[in-house]
């Protein structure tokens, strides 16, 4: 019986005296004769390609992954002049445009390490291991005998050549899914083949599939996904109970907004005896329904995360799941895993206790009405005025969190240009909304954090493998430029060597009511890097956390569930792990980790994507008219410009500007060299839609000038 295993093809394969082999001869090598064995020897190469140990060459020959290559997943920029790849660990390697190949956004590929760009590796495409992309959704145009198909993404660079055979009644100008048949080669452009016309951009109905198609992302559950929820219970039995504390009798409440559906987390406030508050964060415990291993496990992993859409939800789990046994719905007994802290008068905790529980939520609560009982309304006193004095004493508890959080240098004030979108019945944009944090929305923040700060620092503390909840340091370059926005703005601050959250905070709480708040906000954001999962903690900078994680949300994101079960592990041993089972568990996590991080990158894209699509449907029933902007940006071509309270951007190209205008980029400034107008970042001006493109994602506006339309008309 022939004992190969991974271990041993592993070390064969990079050891000094390997020289490359095709399959055939490796068969010879490990001296495999049955099907069985060969097949073991295939599935075994294939997982030392997907960890990047090995790959195969353009000869079919399997090498040895040296120091200067790296296998990784490719993502353009929107425009197109750059691309990163991110490998399995994690790491970012930066790859200008030329020196992609014929690769595509979301390829695996095999780079060579040939330099640095920045901070960062630089890197060339080798070669394509892997195409990520199977489908494209974009505009049909014929040329006669032929078409193409401008891909919707601005990270594809190519448009798709469509052949007439392949047409399938498409029309022109319609938004198409087309299949790709042949990938691109130096001298040739990709070709695809429609297999589904979904109308004509400007209809909404064509929003959602082409969303979904550009983002790759999973709409149905597979049936055997289905079979194992089906048997799962639709209500809590009495044997689920065994080990839990019961928490029914308590007053707890979910507070959400009004359109939420699924409810992740309850809470509820005492006064203790010695002045101090108990905390108690009951989260649902969907670990215990959703079992490592399981198919619905692996469906759970593969999406990462729900993504919520202005008009509906792709759930990570089935609804059965998601709306039923696992949410913290009102009168229903409902498991939970509890978080109990108490906290004294300065925020701090003073002790926690974390258990299996059971509740039967008091109420839903809707953010509105307990922001309407603080303002003191009579309605929201008569709907919900008997909860006031536990509603007080969480806002109590909520301003002494929040000001614990603000001497320690937290960054609080982002509120990040939310927008409420109004559609109507048939999907169009009726109206955009600014979405306002009230009391309650904070009370909910401010808690939620504490318990993911509790949960973190226990792990943290006993030093055991983790999924924790990441953010590093900003870039010095990146701050410098927000620094030169915010001069050109007229508002200066020092830059210290270490930039602390502190010093962006009390740069927020300067810009308080500035007209480019909501700009200031999204610049100071973009500065900072992106919060990301990790199995290594190195702390969260905007929240100035010592140690984060990701515990309160398990319904719609991953990690959380991984760090449920994670708890159920750690009450269960006690915290007590073998050497050999942290090494496992830390290689687990790290896999977690950074594939739940690029899940979550790809929800974020497809929401903002599907935001800007409904934005651009609302202007475009308003092409014509005239709105109150500001400039957000200057550049030699024009000016950026934002409608004031509905957050929608465009550009006023300088071709429509009523001079010739001269750039000066130091002062980030236009200056019309006939009558000296100048313009800068921060002007409130009255500009008019002129053009709103779907497909490409782009409004146009031109300049209104009221006294010039006056004469106009005279």
């Amino acid at each position: 019986m022939n004992m190969l295993n991974k271990k041993i093809v592993e070390k064969k394969l990079t050891s000094k005296t390997y020289t490359p082999k095709v399959l055939k001869e490796l068969y010879k090598i490990f001296n495999l004769r049955t099907k069985q064995e060969k097949q073991k020897l295939r599935k075994i190469l294939l997982e030392l390609i997907s960890e990047g140990k090995i790959y195969k060459d353009s000869k079919g020959k399997y090498r040895p992954l040296k120091d200067n290559l790296a296998i990784g997943t490719l993502e353009l920029t929107r425009n197109g002049t750059l691309a990163f790849v991110w490998t399995e660990s994690g790491d970012e390697i930066a790859i200008p445009a030329e020196k992609l190949g014929n690769a595509l956004h979301k390829d695996k590929v095999l780079v060579e390490i040939i330099g640095k760009w920045y901070d960062l590796p630089e890197g060339k495409v080798i070669k394509v291991i892997e195409r990520g992309l199977k489908k494209i959704v974009g505009t049909f145009q014929p040329r006669g005998r032929f078409a193409f198909i401008i891909p919707d993404d601005p990270k594809i660079q190519y448009d798709f050549y469509v052949p007439v055979e392949y047409f399938n009644n498409a029309k022109p100008g319609v938004k198409v899914v087309a299949e790709i048949v042949k990938y691109p080669s130096p001298t040739r452009n990709p070709v695809a083949k429609v297999i589904e016309v979904l109308g004509y951009s400007d209809d909404p109905s064509t929003d959602f599939p082409t969303i979904v198609v550009k983002h790759d992302l999973p709409v149905e559950f597979p049936e055997k996904v289905l079979k194992e929820v089906a048997k799962i219970p639709e209500k809590v039995t009495p044997k689920d109970l065994k080990g839990r504390r019961d928490f029914r009798n308590e007053i707890i409440v979910t507070i959400d907004g009004a359109d939420a559906k699924d409810f992740d987390d309850a809470v509820n406030v005492k006064k203790l005896q010695n002045g101090n508050y108990l905390l108690g964060v009951h989260i649902a415990d969907v670990s215990y329904y959703v079992k490592e291993g399981t198919e619905l496990d692996k469906e759970a992993f593969k999406r990462g995360t729900s993504v919520y859409l202005v008009d509906r939800v792709i759930p990570m789990l089935p609804f059965k799941l998601s709306h039923g046994i696992c949410s913290l719905v009102q009168g229903e007994d409902r498991l939970v895993m509890s978080l109990l802290m108490e906290l004294n008068k300065e925020g701090e905790v003073v002790d926690f206790e974390v258990t299996p529980g059971v509740i039967r939520s008091y109420r839903r609560l809707i953010y509105d009405d307990v922001n309407a009982l603080f303002s003191g309304d009579k309605e929201a006193y008569r709907k919900i005025g008997d909860l006031k004095e536990q509603l007080f004493l969480m806002k109590e508890l909520k301003d002494i969190l929040r000001n614990a959080r603000r001497k320690r240098g937290a960054i609080l004030d982002i509120e990040g240009g939310e927008v409420k979108i109004i559609l109507d019945e048939k999907g169009h944009t009726i109206d955009i909304i600014p979405r306002y944090r009230g009391e309650a929305e904070v009370i909910i923040e401010e808690f939620m954090i504490k318990a993911n700060e509790t949960i973190a620092e226990i792990f943290n503390n006993f030093d055991l493998p983790f999924v924790y909840r990441v953010h590093e340091q900003p870039d010095p370059d990146t701050i410098l430029q927000l620094k030169n926005y915010l001069s050109a703005l007229g508002i200066n601050f020092k830059l210290p060597k270490k930039i602390q959250p502190k010093l962006l905070q009390e740069l927020l709480e300067k810009t308080e009511g500035h007209p480019l708040r909501s700009s200031i906000e999204r610049l100071l954001v973009r500065s900072m890097k992106r919060a990301v999962y990790s199995s290594t903690n190195i702390g969260h900078f905007g929240l100035a956390s010592y140690a984060y994680t990701h515990f309160t949300s398990p319904i719609r994101r991953y990690p959380d569930l991984v760090v449920h079960r994670l708890i159920r592990n750690f009450l269960k041993t006690n915290g007590k792990l073998t050497k050999k089972k942290i090494k496992e568990l830390n290689k687990k996590l790290t896999k977690i980790a950074v594939h739940s991080s690029k899940r979550e990158r790809t929800a974020d894209e497809a929401e903002w994507d599907y935001t800007a699509l409904k934005k651009i449907d609302y202007i475009s029933r308003h092409i014509g008219d005239v709105f109150d902007v500001v400039v957000t940006s200057v550049t030699k071509f024009g000016l950026f410009v934002e409608i004031i309270d509905k957050y929608i951007s465009g550009l006023i190209h300088v071709s429509t500007m009523n001079d010739y205008y001269i750039y000066n980029e130091e002062k980030s400034i236009l200056i019309g060299e006939r009558k000296g107008k100048i313009y800068k970042i921060g002007d409130k001006l009255k500009a008019k839609v002129i053009k709103a493109d779907k497909t490409r994602m782009q409004i146009d506006f031109e300049i209104y000038n009221e006294e010039e339309n006056k004469s106009n008309i005279n």
